[in-house]
């Protein structure tokens, strides 16, 4: 139990952790234009006037003259420029900042995605350096930059951000919230101080509209109570200062065995929602809790896995009585409200036990009790029905019980002439404090009467009767009655906590040990096989685990060995992977199955599940056993989920080496092939002129082939380097299908190029050299992969938000299923037009050198008729307009 005046250990190595670092501010908004940048420069410079060391690292101004003013005094560490698929682009330069190493660094945009080629990928890792080398960062943030709230925002605004913040980082800073009123930002979006004014206008009717300014508001200033109140609780916690600190609302339900216990975890999370509150389910675990039936155990562990679906934290705490267990756990936990129930008890129960809402009450004075009614019918009667018939132990202990009785009436007869009367009642204490310590209250209680019994029958006069003489001897019965009740009471309460205790422990070093094999495995097998094994040794079972794949659930360890699962059971696994719940006997679900799966839940989704039968077809687990497990999955689940990131990094790296490598290869042997090249064309030329015949032309079209092949392998190798030069300029998309047709006349000998583009088509941004390339090997694939005799079509279209320039051919088309992987390269697809002569990296190019230009390619069947479709994407941001009610945000 942890103490209120100690403290907490996890909190103080949190805070001592922070000794020797930089400290972290975030300017924390709602959305863009709240004035974020602007208010950080404006802290930053009241820094510097009060004699600190400050510097700007990156400041994006986004053209707005008040923000660039405020620069204006402050040292500027410059940019470190990167070169980025042809262009130049400057990132922050942690080296130069580390060399300066100012007091304080000013750095914008926390969520920025740094260009390929930094040190980091994001730019909060780089401020994570900064503050590991004692540097202090202020930074700037959006809400909708959290991760855990990502979705959320998306859910109502429609537009989901790419670049998002750990909310660990905002969990380590001091949150400041820039924040100004809906109507006020709405105003200065009007005013173009948010974007320009043809961004302005469509971005008014969608990301910032009054509600969904209004909710984000209301997300940034919850968040950071959130925050300020976690590093509240991490503060009184590491100094062991008392009281709940009730800043903001925690919620903690208390459960029981009780069905209605199930109420109490809804009225909860009501409530816990109601008031955006963090709220937590606790189950006190007293003597009492030896005493629970397996269905009682079973109603306990259903409640517990409700509250943890519902989101509460959920814990289990040993201790000598429910109300000093809440008492202690409230202290811990800081909760303000409680919520516990009433239930209908018996006046036996009561009359033992007390009232634990009335103890709580009286004990606990500054947290708010939500008292619910409970209703067990029943459980009166069953209570004082297990008094008197259940819980009586084995017959053995009474016969021990008896026998240590017998052994001390022997010893007293011995001692007789010895010691005093009095003292000999002492010697029947012996067998009460043993019975009550070994075998429990009741057979203590039993050892109190029938030693009582012994000391009258054979101690006091008239000895061999239980008849009494002596009024003062009737005192002493009585006494060694009353003290052999209540030191059998005592003796029993401290075996019920040290079996509570002993069991606690067990099931830690179970944890511990299982925590340890885990952590020692090498490979996911090797994991998957220690997880069956060990799960296998704790809980007696059979063990299974099943892995996703295309065609169900795939058995991959089991412990003892499993080769094959029947129908039932793979459908059970399913069914526990789809719906992240356990499924098979002993679940609610598909009981038929003769095993009960569980599944392996991660952040990431249900990575597996786990299956546990027994040998002799029972239930697979008893319900005490129900806790036990679900420490076991959690960690199960971590461990599978950081083997899993470990080998994606692993097939990650190996990838980029393989990539780096083949890249090299394509340079090396384009490189090579490119001058002998350029000499057999030009003799093949020479000798055309001189002498020609059907002979020279077959050459010099297989040479012109095979150099265009080499030329593919050369921009293919610059694709994936990276190394695309751009020259972005107005053009006009009718030129470049008129050249590109022109270009390719002999590929497409046999086929009518027909041309339809609207003559509203505006220019567009892009590079016309690599727009030409793109759509040279369009039309170069249509050409060899149509139908002799069939057209060849070139399609233009104006969208509302983007132009499509399509080729489409006449010919078997693509595979279904394949849309995608035709763009992969060196890809042919069997089955296809797809597999005619080719080294299948014309498409992979038209992929590569669209990307480059920020365009988009797709690739579908057209129905009617039916042939290839290929289309070049050219997004809004890239056509050149005058229609500023067009542009997006």
């Amino acid at each position: 139990m942890n103490d209120p005046d100690r403290r907490d250990p996890e909190a103080f190595l949190r805070q001592a952790a922070q000794e020797g670092r930089g400290r972290l501010k975030i300017f924390l908004g709602a959305a863009p234009g709240v004035g974020k940048t602007y208010e950080m420069l404006t802290d930053g410079m009241q820094r510097r006037k009060a004699g600190i060391d400050v510097v700007v690292g990156v400041v994006e101004t986004h053209g707005r003259k008040e923000t660039e003013a405020l620069l204006v005094g402050h040292e500027i560490i410059p940019r470190r420029s990167i070169d980025h698929m042809g262009h130049r682009l400057g990132e922050m330069d942690i080296d130069a900042i580390l060399e300066r190493r100012p007091a304080l660094v000013l750095v914008d945009e926390l969520a920025h995605t740094n260009a390929t080629g930094s040190r980091h990928p994001k730019r909060y890792q780089d401020v994570e350096e900064l503050l590991d080398a004692g540097i202090d960062v202020y930074s700037t943030v959006n809400i909708q930059h959290v991760e855990s709230l990502n979705d959320v925002v998306a859910s109502f605004t429609r537009v989901r951000v790419r670049e998002t913040v750990p909310d660990s980082i905002l969990e380590m800073a001091e949150i400041e919230v820039v924040d100004i009123p809906p109507d006020e930002l709405i105003e200065r979006l009007k005013d173009g101080k948010v974007y320009i004014p043809q961004e302005a206008t469509r971005a008014l009717g969608h990301f910032f509209s009054k509600s969904n300014l209004t909710a984000l508001r209301e997300m940034a200033l919850r968040r950071a109570a959130q925050a300020v109140d976690a590093q509240m609780l991490d503060y009184v916690r590491a100094h062991a200062l008392a009281g709940s600190f009730a800043a903001g609302e925690r919620i903690l339900v208390a459960i029981s065995e009780v069905p209605s216990a199930q109420g109490l975890v809804r009225a909860a999370k009501r409530l816990a929602d109601a008031l955006k509150a963090p709220w937590a389910a606790v189950h006190i675990e007293t003597q009492r809790s030896l005493a629970f039936t397996a269905q009682e155990r079973e109603q306990l562990a259903d409640t517990m896995a409700l509250a943890s679906r519902l989101g509460a934290t959920t814990a289990t705490i040993p201790a000598p009585s429910v109300v000093e267990g809440l008492r202690h756990y409230l202290g811990d936990a800081r909760a303000t409200q409680i919520v516990i129930g009433k239930s209908t008890r018996s006046w036996w129960f009561e009359l033992r036990h007390g009232s634990v809402v009335d103890k709580l009450v009286r004990e606990v004075g500054d947290v708010a009790i939500h008292v619910l009614p409970g209703d067990d019918p029943g459980r009166g009667s069953r209570s004082l029905a297990q008094m008197v018939g259940q819980g009586w132990g084995q017959p053995i202990d009474y016969v021990w019980s008896t026998l240590m009785i017998m052994g001390m009436t022997a010893l007293g007869r011995l001692l007789i002439e010895i010691i005093d009367l009095g003292n000999i009642a002492l010697l029947y204490l012996i067998p009460v404090m043993f019975a009550a310590a070994s075998f429990g209250l009741r057979a203590g209680l039993f050892s109190g009467l029938l030693s009582s019994l012994a000391y009258n029958f054979f101690f006091l006069p008239p000895t061999g009767t239980l008849t009494v003489n002596n009024p003062e001897n009737v005192i002493s019965i009585l006494v060694l009655l009353g003290v052999a009740i209540v030191t059998s009471q005592f003796a029993a309460r401290v075996r019920a906590q040290a079996d509570l205790a002993q069991s606690s422990a067990r099931q830690n070093a179970a944890l511990a040990g299982f925590s340890r094999q885990l952590t020692v495995s090498a490979s996911q097998e090797e994991l998957m096989q220690t997880i069956c094994a060990e799960v296998s040794r704790l809980l007696s079972v059979r063990t299974v685990l099943l892995l996703p794949s295309r065609d169900g659930p795939e058995l991959r360890a089991a412990f003892p060995p499993e080769d094959r699962l029947e129908q039932i059971e793979r459908a059970a696994a399913q069914w526990a992977m789809d719906n992240e719940q356990p499924a098979g006997r002993g679940s609610s679900t598909l009981t038929a199955s003769d095993w009960l799966f569980h599944p392996l839940r991660t952040t990431r989704g249900v990575l597996g599940v786990l299956g546990l039968a027994r040998e002799d077809a029972g239930a697979p687990l008893r319900s005490d056993q129900i806790p036990l497990l679900m420490s076991l999955l959690d960690q199960a689940s971590i461990a599978f989920d950081r083997m899993a990131l470990e080998e994606e990094m692993l097939d990650a790296r190996q990838i980029r080496e393989r990539d780096r490598l083949r890249s090299a290869l394509l340079s090396s042997v384009s490189h090579d092939l490119r001058t002998p090249l350029t000499t057999i064309i030009s003799a093949m030329h020479e000798l055309k002129r001189q002498h020609p015949s059907e002979l020279v032309d077959t050459v010099d079209a297989e040479a012109q082939r095979l150099n265009r092949f080499v030329a593919n392998l050369l921009d293919m190798a610059r694709v994936e380097a990276g190394a695309l030069p751009l020259k972005v300029e107005p053009t006009d998309l009718f030129d470049a299908v008129a050249g590109a047709v022109h270009d390719t006349r002999k590929s497409l000998i046999g086929h009518e190029v027909k041309v339809d583009i609207l003559p509203d088509i505006p220019l567009v941004q892009v590079d016309p050299t690599l727009l030409h390339h793109c759509l040279i090997n369009l039309l170069d694939n249509a050409g060899r992969y149509g139908d002799p005799g069939t057209p060849v079509i070139v399609r233009g279209r104006r969208l509302p938000d983007a132009i499509t320039l399509s080729v489409l051919d006449e010919g078997p088309g693509i595979p279904s299923g394949a849309e995608s992987r035709v763009f992969d390269t060196f890809t042919r697809l069997e089955g296809s037009d797809r597999v005619k002569h080719g080294t299948g990296l014309g498409l992979a190019i038209v992929k590569g050198f669209a990307e480059a230009m920020g365009l988009s390619v797709s690739a579908t069947n057209n129905p009617d008729p039916f042939g290839a479709c290929f289309t070049i994407i050219i997004p809004h941001a890239l056509i050149i307009t005058e229609l500023p009610h067009e542009d997006i945000i």
